[in-house]
């Protein structure tokens, strides 16, 4: 071959494609390695916590940090706790009562979304800033509208000649109590969701519509609640785990000496007291792990159920 020859060749062979099996092995690994700290952070701070929970769940630890195999016997005894299944009673009916918050969510949403509604920013601002705000604030601030003695809405009673109660120390009031404020925490990330789902709902349907004579609450229950039937499925699920897993405001409004504690406990906070007060260890990881199997089977219900009257635009 001359030089012009292999001059002109060079070119051609440095031009030569990469085979089509090595470019897709180079994307798997460029992949995997982009998707590694995720997966990294799942199973250190998730999975792996998760499997020792399990584990824990068939063992008793003593105060020293000693295990030793019991088999099923801690959920033996959970069988014979009455304080499981008042926990549990105040878990389920704190879930079903945090729902109210959703047609609530719905309506301001509606409402911000209006056409011509002036201050829009702000109002979405102020609907969100209980989301943002730590809990020991929001749980600060609420101890005070609440106190019997002092409290805002005794206050607000006493003027019209109702007595108010200690809304927080009484087991009649307690737990409602935390619903309100659950509520209220809630509005502003739900509405923001509610907003996405009405903006992405076509606007022609609402004009024919109404050439066809419908009203603005027909069409509120014909076509916006429908269209919108994903966002409150989404909500649904996460408003249901969220309160499978409430702790935070019940941790802080219901401390020792409190006389409606007891009367107020969720399984989350019946956890921390049997780990971290008690000391048992096991038995509180096999409460863990039976509430782990009460969420995944009531997601998996929802996740049935919602093929019935949830609807998705085509």
């Amino acid at each position: 071959m001359s030089t012009v020859e292999r001059t002109v060749a060079a070119p051609a062979a440095a031009a030569r494609p990469i085979p089509r099996r090595r470019m897709r092995d180079r994307e798997w690994v460029w992949g995997y390695l982009l998707i590694a700290p995720t997966v990294l952070g799942l199973g250190v701070f998730y999975l792996w916590p998760m499997v020792q929970s399990v584990y824990y769940s068939f063992t008793e630890w003593t105060l020293f940090g000693d295990s030793s195999w019991v088999g099923i016997a801690n959920y033996t005894k959970l069988l014979h706790d009455p304080a499981i299944g008042k926990a549990l009673v105040n878990t389920f009916v704190y879930s079903v009562l945090i729902l109210l918050g959703i047609p609530v969510s719905v309506m301001v949403a509606a409402l911000l979304n209006a056409k011509g509604l002036r201050l829009v920013g702000l109002y979405r601002t102020l609907y969100f800033l209980p989301v943002v705000t730590m809990p020991a604030a929001v749980a600060m601030v609420w101890a005070w509208l609440y106190n019997g003695d002092y409290g805002l809405f005794n206050y607000l009673l006493g003027l019209v000649g109702i007595k108010g109660t200690s809304w927080v120390a009484d087991p009649d009031t307690a737990l409602y109590a935390v619903v309100i404020i659950a509520i209220w925490s809630a509005i502003g990330y739900n509405t923001v969701i509610f907003m996405a789902g009405l903006q992405a709902i076509p606007q022609h349907l609402y004009e024919a519509a109404s050439i066809d004579g419908a009203g603005r609450i027909r069409q509120f229950f014909k076509i916006t609640l429908p269209l919108l039937s994903p966002s409150v499925f989404f909500v649904s699920v996460l408003t249901v785990i969220g309160g499978l897993q409430a702790f935070d405001m019940f941790f802080l409004l219901f401390r020792k000496g409190n006389p409606a504690r007891e009367d107020s406990q969720t399984v989350v906070s019946l956890f921390f007291t049997y780990a971290f007060e008690e000391g048992a260890k096991g038995y509180a990881a096999a409460l863990a792990v039976v509430l782990l199997i009460i969420t995944l089977l009531l997601t998996v219900i929802q996740f049935r159920l919602q093929k019935r009257w949830v609807h998705y635009a085509s």
